[in-house]
């Protein structure tokens, strides 16, 4: 770890970092290590988050609940307000909902129900090695482990979202949920994973078939792949490219028909490719909140016509498919 250390100024980072080596096999670890080094740059933001995040209390004592809608920590004697001020730091929460000691985070997202979108029909996660692309600030680990995985790794680049999990994590008792700031194609790792996730990454991809086999290559011979993206109506050919921005997000490259996603899985060599839900994204799901103030879902939508987005493209929808790498 001395070149890692080296460059990295988060302790409690480092000592995360240090249990995620040990759960991987060996041949790998040195490979992980240099990927790290090589993306923990200095963040103008790492002072004032390092502060926030050193006075958050690890409980002696604290009992977790990861099954329901919001993953749920509880401990005596923490002080409830001094708590919320430190996670309030970390602002803004996408991913959710949280209750964190009696502190209730109203996140952006309702993940939770994409969750339960999800979890009813996916192979069983009992005893698997899961890895979770574009996890955030790690809400779905925390459910992942309550569905009985074994263990989950979560990776995203964004420095905020480490800063959230480390801080939810601090939290808990020990549990098999780690994370990594990288991201998905500098991931050095083959063949470790019983299921993938990748929820919400592939449209930000301006190479979504590279994508796609980047996932494939992370699981065991056999494994299930779980992809959620945005997909847009149409027939087996539809691919939506927007001319400049989606939804006023700048970073939306290609949004496939649901029967051209199938395709894309099977051009890659994925077998039995399956749509599992295709939902329309709603308010209720997604919105501002006072741990999220910015703008949100309705402020990216056409305002005379809520089936359209700002840009006239059709509204943020988006399926679930479950796929196979073959064995």
């Amino acid at each position: 770890m001395c070149r890692l250390l080296g460059r990295l100024a988060m302790s409690e980072a480092e000592q995360h970092f240090r249990q995620v080596l040990d759960q991987l096999p060996a041949t790998a670890r040195a490979a992980v290590e240099t990927a790290l080094a090589d993306a923990m740059t200095p963040h103008g933001d790492a002072p004032r988050w390092d502060a926030a995040l050193a006075q958050i209390p690890q409980p002696g004592h604290s009992q977790v609940d990861f099954r329901s809608p919001a993953v749920a920590v509880s401990a005596a004697r923490v002080d409830r307000e001094a708590l919320e001020t430190s996670l309030r730091a970390f602002m803004p929460w996408r991913k959710g909902p949280w209750d964190l000691c009696g502190v209730k985070i109203d996140s952006e997202w309702r993940s939770d129900l994409k969750w339960q979108r999800v979890a009813g029909s996916i192979s069983p996660l009992q005893g698997r090695r899961v890895l979770d692309i574009g996890c955030g600030n790690g809400y779905y680990l925390y459910r992942m482990l309550g569905a009985g995985a074994q263990m989950v790794l979560g990776v995203d680049p964004t420095r905020l979202f480490l800063y959230q999990f480390l801080a939810t994590r601090k939290l808990m008792p020990p549990c098999p949920a780690f994370m990594l700031p990288l991201r998905a194609e500098t991931l050095p790792l083959r063949d470790l994973f019983d299921t993938v996730f990748s929820m919400g990454v592939l449209s930000h991809r301006r190479s979504p078939l590279d994508h796609l086999g980047e996932l494939m290559n992370f699981l065991t011979p056999g494994g299930e792949l779980i992809l959620e993206t945005l997909v847009v109506p149409g027939h087996v050919d539809t691919v939506l490219t927007p001319a400049n921005r989606y939804a006023r997000m700048a970073n939306v490259w290609f949004l496939p028909s649901p029967d051209a996603l199938v395709r894309w899985l099977e051009r890659v060599g994925f077998e039995q490719p399956r749509i599992l839900d295709v939902s329309p994204t709603t308010a209720v799901e997604q919105r501002s909140t006072s741990w999220m103030t910015f703008q949100s879902l309705s402020d990216f939508l056409d305002p005379d016509d809520g089936e359209q987005t700002f840009e006239g493209y059709p509204a943020p929808t988006r399926a679930i498919v479950q796929a196979h790498r073959p064995r």
